[in-house]
């Protein structure tokens, strides 16, 4: 992944939301240029003309091809001899249908931002788009792109764990704990706004993430799930506290936790795997370790380059051993596996082996996973079966 040395041209890339003040539109712009496969060329960057046009100008983007909204984009960049291949959908969630439709439509790929969409129907709509439409669409769950992570899941692949009897995530962080939507802070404002960030609130926002994650790593299907969700801020409209019970259709059972309301957490990501032949455990805030337990014998420390690193990390780490990696490298190897995509079906060619992103299909579940999880809440914690959702 990280030999220049042939690569063909930089992908031309644009860019919808991640204005001025828009934090995670930062994160992919650094990702996509990390590796060096992407050139951001035009953007829809904010709400108004003139908006878009002062984040324009701040990232020298030309002021021609920055759009006062998404579907103006879309039509001009089509038609372009050298409009974008690609675009990145950073906005609130409500927007994130609307505009990967107008981009599908016309065989320019998507790179979007977790969760998929902000109603069930809509991601319904959404994956049939994308499969109409013949462009690659990359659902950006980052935390998959981390090293140990490819690890964790390929030596569950290989049966070193054996069968997978438990799975136990949790993604918990403190900021939400106030009414902090009532001051005018903007993330806090759509993400606890039902129009915007959907029926999920803590659930939507990182509990994806957790779910996710376990998925990815475990190679396990869920099947049912019983929930509780609170609004433990008063006045808050969406849940900030979620547990959710797993019964997966091989018989494993999980359990998920997602809060924003529990102080002395920032972003506490934590997975734990448990098989017939041993166990694994991960913590976001530490990266680079993998602790990986064999039944009957002492825990063990698995780094990123190692003596017992696999393939599957090691292809997607960069900085010798030491030197940590994390939030931005995991965003970049999201990118750069997008960009092995984009480059092959420029050629013609299918996905190179070995490369792995999330997809659409990885986004319905996600946006099912909310759903499931609030209609269950509402019905007391009723089990409630998983497939009922994740379908369309």
């Amino acid at each position: 992944m990280n030999d220049l040395s042939n690569q063909p041209r930089r992908i031309r890339l644009g860019m919808v939301g991640g204005g001025r003040d828009a934090f995670i539109g930062g994160v992919h712009r650094i990702a996509a240029r990390i590796d060096d496969r992407y050139e951001l060329l035009a953007g829809a960057f904010s709400s108004t003309p003139e908006k878009s046009k002062a984040s324009a100008a701040d990232l020298g983007v030309a002021a021609d091809r920055a759009y006062g909204d998404y579907a103006e984009m879309a039509k001009r960049e089509a038609r372009l001899k050298t409009g974008i291949e690609a675009v990145a959908i950073v906005t609130p969630n409500h927007l994130h249908y609307p505009a990967a439709r107008e981009f599908l439509k016309r065989g320019i790929h998507v790179i979007c931002d977790k969760p998929l969409t902000s109603t069930l129907s809509d991601a319904r709509k959404l994956k049939k788009a994308a499969e109409a439409s013949g462009a690659l669409f990359v659902l950006t769950h980052n935390y998959t792109g981390y090293p140990m992570i490819r690890q964790a899941r390929e030596m569950i692949a290989s049966g070193e764990l054996g069968r997978i009897r438990l799975v136990q995530v949790e993604y918990a962080q403190d900021w939400l704990s106030e009414n902090l939507e009532e001051t005018g802070q903007k993330q806090a404002g759509w993400r606890t706004d039902p129009a915007r960030s959907g029926l999920g609130g803590s659930t939507g926002d990182i509990g994806t993430h957790a779910f996710n994650l376990a998925s990815f790593v475990s190679g396990l299907e869920l099947a049912e799930l019983c929930a509780d969700l609170d609004s433990f801020v008063e006045g808050r409209q969406l849940d900030d506290n979620g547990h959710v019970l797993m019964r997966f259709s091989s018989g494993a059972k999980g359990m998920l936790w997602c809060s924003q309301v529990a102080p002395g957490n920032e972003n506490a990501l934590k997975l734990r795997i448990y098989g017939e032949k041993g166990g694994l455990e991960w913590a976001q805030e530490d990266p680079n370790y993998l602790w990986h337990t064999p039944l009957g014998q002492p825990k063990r420390l698995l780094t990123r380059n190692g003596a017992a690193a696999t393939a599957a990390g090691r292809r997607v780490s960069r900085i010798p051993g030491g030197h940590p990696e994390g939030y931005l490298e995991g965003f970049a190897n999201i990118y750069s596996e997008a960009a092995e995509a984009i480059i092959a079906h420029r050629n013609g060619n299918p996905r190179p082996e070995g490369v792995v992103f999330p997809g659409i299909e990885d986004g319905l579940a996600g946006v099912a996973f909310v759903t499931a999880c609030v209609d269950s809440s509402k019905r007391g914690g009723a089990w409630v079966k998983f497939g009922n959702y994740n379908k369309g």
